[in-house]
């Protein structure tokens, strides 16, 4: 099996937590050398800047700050986990790498994807994933699912729905840009149907 850095993205609820868990889990079985981190985190120091970025205390929060936060949590991520692994020869899954602020930044911020992909161009090192798995969700859809678990609210959850559809139509953006890294995965399916085609477009690429 070749190294490879994968990442998930995907708009809130899209269910890419419950995918990423389920692959480890078959790769595991297959006894496949793979390590799971997540974004924003991933690393101590990133899990700090994870709770500034994401506490519901922090909505004036300027669009800027957030993006170079969402950067800097990303190099100390990238030098102390990700980059360590794939040295050892792991397959890397990430949830959410830098097209997340390329889409929720960059676009749905307004602040532009050039100019968010250029930043952090300059905190990973030019470092992009091998292949981008992203999960598309209609958000009307992500935010039922996410109030229906009941799980905590964070800043991002509390966003209008244009704004989540925003974010949608940056990913749909990136996913012209870079046609051969990110496949679109139509994420209004039941888990079986999601899962049994993102493992394939998976495992056709190790």
């Amino acid at each position: 099996m070749k190294k490879m850095f994968i990442t998930f993205e995907g708009g809130e609820g899209s269910g890419k937590t419950t995918i990423i868990n389920r692959l480890m889990q078959e790769l595991k079985d297959k006894n496949i050398k793979a390590f799971q981190s997540r974004e924003p985190g991933g690393s101590k120091i990133s899990e700090e800047i994870r709770k500034i970025i994401l506490s519901v205390d922090n909505t004036k929060m300027d669009y800027v700050t957030e993006a170079l936060l969402y950067a800097a949590s990303r190099r100390q991520h990238l030098e102390e986990v990700i980059k360590p692994a794939l040295k050892e020869g792991y397959l890397v899954i990430c949830d959410r790498y830098v097209d997340s602020s390329l889409a929720y930044q960059g676009y749905a911020r307004g602040l532009g994807i050039d100019e968010v992909y250029n930043l952090n161009y300059y905190a990973t090192g030019g470092l992009l994933p091998d292949l981008t798995i992203f999960i598309d969700v209609n958000p009307e859809e992500g935010i039922a699912r996410i109030s229906k678990n009941n799980r905590d609210k964070d800043r991002l959850d509390l966003e209008t729905l244009a704004f989540h559809h925003r974010v949608r139509e940056g990913y749909l953006q990136l996913v012209k840009r870079f046609p051969e890294r990110i496949k679109r995965i139509d994420g209004n399916k039941n888990i079986e149907e999601l899962y049994s085609e993102i493992r394939k477009v998976i495992f056709e690429s190790l």
